[in-house]
């Protein structure tokens, strides 16, 4: 028996939720799956098709719809924004002297992580077993801050904030220390941490640190304080269909299944009627499928090939100036797998 039309588009195009699990996962749409459908690859088709659009964007996020593309392209996309984008990073934590409680290994562990400002694109990777570097590699950072008493502190006051100078250490107090010709070339940039406000160390009268750092090139393949962004994720675009008007109690009902902005309520001729104001605001918690009077009025799912990126940049980079850096890594795959192939055809 031939299954109708209507129903192979929705296996083809919608992942279906219902009560107790999901149904139509599994990508179906390739070549001779389908009688009378022409599922092989155009990339005229795909041209006019795909598209991405952008819903909100400032400096440290984005978000955009990118739709007409596979699940393993958009995946794909996302782990280069996690793992392949490369950034300045702390490598190497010279510590020349350190008596605050904090152990070396500790307090340079926490060195790697504080996210550098430095656009990466203007650097080179170290070469390896390069332990000096140089300006076109490296940057070079210190941390030099030592405690001391307060002497206009009052004899009654326990506050340490009153009692000592320096017992807090901040990334504000990292410095760029430019090597060779980088003060000329990097110009009015302030090159450094992110965010001034990252506690370091906590220290007492007579305690110091005296720190040189050497920032270097990679990405978060190699380690997570390469990564550039804080989160990168996708969802799918939630799909409401009701299969029947709902009205009076059950469309406030309704409403209430769903989250806040998803279901609006008209009323037409003194009549409550419920509509689907904005699906992307759904969660898709399947609480209407628990409501016996309304499991059978509604149909709810996921649109296969539309994809809702979110992108939080960790203030290295702009999120936009990533997503664009991230689709550069993923053509020059591209061209190194042809190229790949066309090696494989002439041997």
């Amino acid at each position: 028996m031939a299954v109708p039309r209507s129903r192979v588009d929705e296996i083809r195009n919608c992942i279906t939720l219902t009560e107790y699990g999901v149904r139509n996962v599994h990508t179906t749409d390739f070549p001779g799956n389908y009688p009378g459908y022409d599922d092989t690859w155009s990339q005229k088709r795909f041209e006019k098709n795909f598209r991405i659009n952008i819903i909100n964007m400032d400096d440290s996020t984005v978000e955009f719809d990118m739709i007409g593309i596979d699940c393993a392209i958009a995946n794909a996309f996302r782990r280069i924004l996690l793992a392949e984008v490369p950034t300045m990073a702390v490598e190497k934590v010279f510590i020349y002297n350190n008596t605050s409680i904090v152990q070396d290994e500790i307090l340079a562990h926490r060195l790697g992580l504080i996210p550098i400002k430095a656009d990466p694109r203007l650097f080179e990777y170290r070469n390896s077993g390069d332990e000096e570097g140089t300006e076109i590699d490296t940057i070079q950072l210190q941390l030099k801050v030592k405690c001391t008493r307060n002497p206009k502190a009052t004899k009654e006051s326990s506050d340490p904030r009153e009692l000592y100078v320096n017992h807090m250490v901040y990334s504000k107090h990292i410095k760029w220390i430019p090597i060779g010709n980088q003060a000329d070339h990097f110009g009015e940039a302030v090159i450094g941490p992110v965010h001034e406000d990252i506690l370091i160390a906590q220290l007492r009268p007579g305690q110091e640190l005296d720190i040189v750092m050497h920032c270097v090139k990679g990405i978060g393949k190699d380690h997570a304080k390469f990564s550039p962004v804080a989160t990168a994720s996708y969802r799918l675009l939630p799909e409401i269909t009701f299969l029947e008007p709902i009205e009076g109690e059950l469309a406030e009902k309704l409403k209430k299944c769903f989250s806040p902005g998803v279901i609006a309520i008209d009323v037409l001729e003194g009549k409550k009627l419920a509509r689907v104001a904005n699906a992307r605001l759904d969660t898709c918690t399947r609480e209407v499928l628990r409501n016996e009077e309304l499991k059978h009025k509604v149909k709810i799912g996921r649109v296969r090939d539309h994809f809702i990126f979110s992108v939080e940049s960790t203030g290295i980079l702009p999120a936009a100036v990533l997503v664009s850096e991230a689709i550069k890594v993923m053509m020059s795959k591209c061209q190194r797998f042809l190229n790949e192939l066309d090696l494989a055809q002439m041997e």
